[in-house]
């Protein structure tokens, strides 16, 4: 069965046909970083009118490298939750669009249900329940509890920033540009993590919450000596880099407790990471380590299935479509999950 999936939740526009939810026979991705790196970040009306102008081509482009008529495609698989509404709305309407003329069944696809999929997509069977999924991102940072492969249920979210987003505003700060993650990663290797102390960004020290509005501004007052009893501190090389480092641990220890919290918790024997930040260098080798400490089975995206991207929506629409069936035109966009 080939599915093609679209994606545009924030500001990739993608399209991905894949068979059987496995085999991927395309897998186009046409980012907007560019776009909006003069912003420091997604601007909502302008990621929506960028989908709009290469939604068309993507999805021709998907039917092309997977050597398919669109006629020959099964089914349609969207994602239509969670994410910027307008966006949403975009990949929304040409799903419809090519359900209708092509008279093919449509799939409504959770995007972070997608991002814990892609981590066991190529690699065979799904973990065994329960299981355990954090998904962390520029947009999401959120813990679930799964008692059936396809069936997550929210155990743990932000109270407000995204990691992704904490990352962006500290590059910010630290004036290395957008987008942050990438950049703190690559930065933080030649740093000292241990240099300055910042709390984890736990929203409650045995919860599974999170909040990461404080740490990004610990890391500014830091900077411009608002932490008293410090002075200013000079942005020179090594500052930024041991700044960048310690900020990155802080962060991935408050990822780190309150995952392995929630699996101690549900008594799982997997623990599941998928979303952006997943293709983070640090946090792969950190929970690598505290999974093979505590025998807990690990599932990772490959890095180029971390970040947005339609193979996964397709992927995981064709077991939702096996579970549920159709979803119909009647199916909506909705900005939260």
């Amino acid at each position: 069965m080939k599915i093609l999936g679209i994606e545009s939740s924030c500001d990739e526009t993608a399209a991905a046909v894949v068979e059987d939810g496995t085999r991927v026979l395309s897998d186009v991705v046409r980012s907007q970083v560019d776009i909006h790196r003069r912003f420091g970040g997604p601007v909502p009306e302008i990621a929506s009118r960028s989908h709009l102008e290469v939604i068309v081509p993507v999805i021709e482009e998907a039917l092309s490298r997977a050597g398919l008529a669109a006629s020959a495609i099964d089914a349609v698989a969207v994602a239509n939750r969670p994410g910027l509404i307008g966006a949403l709305l975009v990949g929304l309407a040409a799903a419809k669009a090519l359900a209708l003329a092509l008279d093919k069944p449509l799939i409504g696809v959770n995007h972070l249900a997608a991002h814990i999929y892609a981590s066991w997509m190529e690699g065979g069977a799904p973990p065994e329940t329960p299981f355990v999924a954090l998904v962390v991102s520029g947009g999401h940072t959120s813990l679930f509890r799964f008692d059936q492969p396809f069936e997550p249920v929210e155990i743990g979210s932000t109270a407000d920033d995204a990691a992704g987003e904490a990352y962006d505003k500290v590059a910010a700060i630290l004036g290395l540009g957008y987008p942050g993650g990438p950049i703190i990663d690559e930065v933080a290797r030649a740093g000292d993590g241990a240099r300055f102390r910042f709390k984890p960004p736990l929203l409650a020290r045995d919860g599974l919450d999170f909040s990461f509005s404080g740490i990004k501004t610990a890391v500014l007052y830091r900077v411009t000596g608002r932490s008293a009893p410090h002075e200013p501190l000079p942005l020179s090389e090594q500052n930024v880099r041991d700044l960048a480092a310690s900020f990155q641990e802080a962060v991935i220890s408050g990822l780190l407790s309150a995952s392995f919290r929630a699996v101690r918790r549900a008594r799982a024997a997997a623990l599941v990471v998928g979303g952006g930040c997943a293709a983070n260098s640090r946090l792969r080798e950190r929970f690598a380590e505290e999974a093979a400490a505590h025998g807990v089975r690990l599932f990772l995206p490959a890095r180029a299935r971390s970040t947005d991207n339609a193979a996964m929506i397709a992927g995981l629409g064709y077991h939702l479509y096996r579970l549920r069936g159709a979803d119909g035109l009647a199916l909506d966009a909705y900005p939260t999950s």
